[in-house]
């Protein structure tokens, strides 16, 4: 009986356990999990910014969850481009893109090469966005205070 590959990617930036939750759900409907560790070019071309963690920390700590077989660099905007280098038989990805228009165009070019797309709940309470943005507000200078203000 041949092996069910699947297929996890993502940019993994300021890993937590959205992370985890999709990693550890696709593993538990395969027999062998590649992670697709989006390069910061291209989390640039798709996000229209650089991740916070370069590549080679994000590749690593991917790398060392225990759900992940291996880790793969994704260098092209083409998933199919990345299955001719992977092939795996399952792409997995978060239910945010189920029914847009990226997402069937996923599963109709993935139905040509016989690939399933399996979709898992999205992490509503915790993103990297999120985590961003906290981090941005963090990051503000605190606004100067006159000593008569701190009064």
């Amino acid at each position: 009986m041949a092996q069910r590959v699947g297929y996890a990617p993502g940019v993994y930036d300021l890993f937590h356990v959205g992370h985890l939750n999709i990693l550890r759900h696709a593993r538990s409907q395969c027999d062998y999990l590649v992670a697709g560790v989006v390069s910061d070019e291209m989390a640039r071309l798709a996000k229209g910014r650089s991740p916070v963690v370069p590549l080679v920390e994000r590749l690593e700590i991917v790398r060392s969850v225990r759900f992940v077989d291996a880790a793969f660099v994704e260098t092209v905007p083409d998933k199919l481009e990345t299955w001719q280098q992977v092939r795996f038989d399952v792409l997995f990805k978060g239910d945010d893109w189920r029914g847009t228009d990226k997402g069937l165009r996923l599963e109709r070019d993935f139905a040509t090469v016989g690939v399933e797309i399996v979709y898992f709940p999205y992490t509503v309470h915790t993103s990297s966005t999120q985590l961003r943005k906290a981090l941005d507000v963090l990051a503000e200078p605190a606004p100067e205070v006159t000593p008569s203000e701190a009064l």
